[in-house]
């Protein structure tokens, strides 16, 4: 009856623990958005300016940041440029980033920006379209190197919202929530 017991216990204890890290752990996947509408078209939506305002939340759920981006967007040939200027209300973070993005002939998308260690990977998903990048993220005196799970979602030819998991060794360290409507 003791070692039921102690084996009844320990994977309790086990049950617990991978309970809590699949709890720290978010997974979209794409396949889900593929049929639904609006088709979200990336250089459709950025080519041009686009105003956005976003939040970012560490795990407790506390804002960090608040801020609003201006997105000039434009297309050359296969490229399409995005120059960002961020305004924080909350927090600090980068004033600026330029994004480079080419489709390539798979229709899978890599993406640049001078603070992105190596390519942001992006796919389209329908309604949905993702990025997955690295990048070193500086935090008060630190810089962590982090993955971004980034994911955008069409509402409507002008509106958008994108939704990036913060992770650390798999675990999600924070959120950002970001809408983005195309301007006249």
């Amino acid at each position: 009856m003791k070692l039921f017991k102690k084996i009844a216990v320990s994977a309790l204890g086990a049950g617990l623990f991978l309970g809590a890290l699949t709890g720290c752990s978010v997974s979209v996947d794409g396949n889900d958005y593929k049929a639904v509408s609006p088709v979200f078209e990336i250089e459709q939506f950025f080519d041009g300016d686009v105003k956005a305002w976003g939040i970012v939340q560490n795990r407790s759920g506390e804002v960090v940041q608040r801020f609003t981006v201006d997105i000039n967007g434009r297309i050359d040939g296969d490229t399409l440029t995005l120059d960002e200027t961020f305004t924080y209300g909350v927090g600090e973070g980068p004033t600026s980033r330029t994004w480079t993005i080419v489709k390539q002939a798979d229709n899978s998308y890599i993406g640049r920006a001078s603070d992105i260690e190596g390519p942001a990977k992006g796919t389209a998903f329908g309604n949905a379209f993702n990025f997955h990048y690295e990048m070193d993220l500086p935090v008060d005196d630190t810089t962590y190197s982090v993955t971004f799970d980034d994911w955008f979602w069409a509402f409507d030819d002008s509106t958008m919202m994108n939704r990036s998991y913060i992770r650390k060794f798999g675990i999600v360290m924070a959120e950002v929530t970001i809408f983005m409507q195309k301007q006249p």
